[in-house]
C-alpha cells in the first residue's frame, strides 16, 4: 500500500490534506462522493444506500486524497494508476450485491465509466467536496496534491473528464492548467445520468512539479 503522508492542522483549523483515506473514512468518503456524482451513478448503484454501501466496500484506500477539518473528511480526490482507483468492485461483487439478473445490465453502465491509464499517466476519479467547505480552496488543495502524486510515480501527465453540467469543476481544472482535448457528445446519457457530453482534459507533469515534490519529500 503507497504511504500515508499528512500535514498539521493549522492553528486557524483550515483543511489540510492527506494522502490516502484514512481508515474508518469509507462511509464518509461514499458519502461525499454520492452526493458529488449520484445521479451520475445512480442507474448502476441505486437504491442509495446500496450504493453508498457498495462504493464503502470496495475502496481502494491508496488510490485517493482526501482533506480533513478538524479529523473529519469534507473533501476527497480519487484517482486510477494502474489497474486500481479509488472506487472498486469487479464483477463478482456487483452480481453478489445486487443478484445475477439485476446485477448484468448495471456492470455494463459501470463499464462506462472505465479509464485505463495510458503509460505515464494518472487518471482523475472527480473530486468531492462537503458542501459546507466549498468555495475555501479544498478542490485547489485536492488538485495541488494529485499534481504530487502523479509527479511522485514518474507521471508525464494527468487525464481526468469533465461532463457538460459542471462549468465549476471544468473552470477549476482549466486555473489548474488541464486544458481540454476532446469533447465525446453522449446525448443518449442525459435522461439516464443527466448529461448529454463529456470533455477529457490534461494536464502536463512538468519538471516544477517534479522537482517541488522532492523538495517536499526530502524536508
Amino acid at each position: 500500500m503507497e504511504s500515508t503522508t499528512s500535514r498539521t492542522q493549522g492553528a486557524d483549523n483550515r483543511p489540510v490534506v492527506h494522502r490516502g483515506v484514512p481508515e474508518g473514512s469509507e462511509e464518509r468518503v461514499a458519502a461525499l462522493y454520492w452526493e458529488a456524482f449520484g445521479r451520475k451513478l445512480a442507474p448502476a448503484l441505486d437504491p442509495p444506500c446500496a450504493g453508498r454501501s457498495f462504493i464503502a466496500a470496495h475502496l481502494h484506500r491508496d488510490r485517493g486524497v482526501v482533506a480533513l477539518a478538524a479529523g473529519r473528511v469534507v473533501g476527497v480526490a480519487g484517482y486510477r494508476l494502474g489497474d486500481r482507483a479509488l472506487t472498486g468492485g469487479g464483477v463478482r461483487d456487483v452480481l453478489s450485491a445486487y443478484g445475477f439478473f439485476r446485477g448484468l445490465p448495471r456492470l455494463a453502465l459501470l463499464a462506462l465509466f472505465e479509464r485505463t491509464p495510458a503509460a505515464g499517466e494518472l487518471v482523475m476519479d472527480g473530486i468531492a467536496v462537503d458542501a459546507a467547505h466549498r468555495g475555501q480552496g479544498v478542490g485547489s488543495l485536492l488538485l495541488r496534491e494529485i499534481v504530487a502524486v502523479a509527479a511522485g510515480h514518474g507521471c508525464r501527465r494527468i487525464r481526468l473528464d469533465v461532463i457538460d453540467t459542471n462549468p465549476r469543476a471544468r473552470a477549476l481544472y482549466e486555473r489548474h492548467g488541464f486544458t481540454s482535448h476532446r469533447t465525446e457528445q453522449t446525448p443518449y446519457l442525459r435522461s439516464l445520468m443527466g448529461f448529454g457530453a463529456v470533455t477529457t482534459m490534461y494536464r502536463p507533469v512538468t519538471d516544477a512539479d517534479t522537482d517541488a515534490t522532492r523538495g517536499r519529500e526530502a524536508r
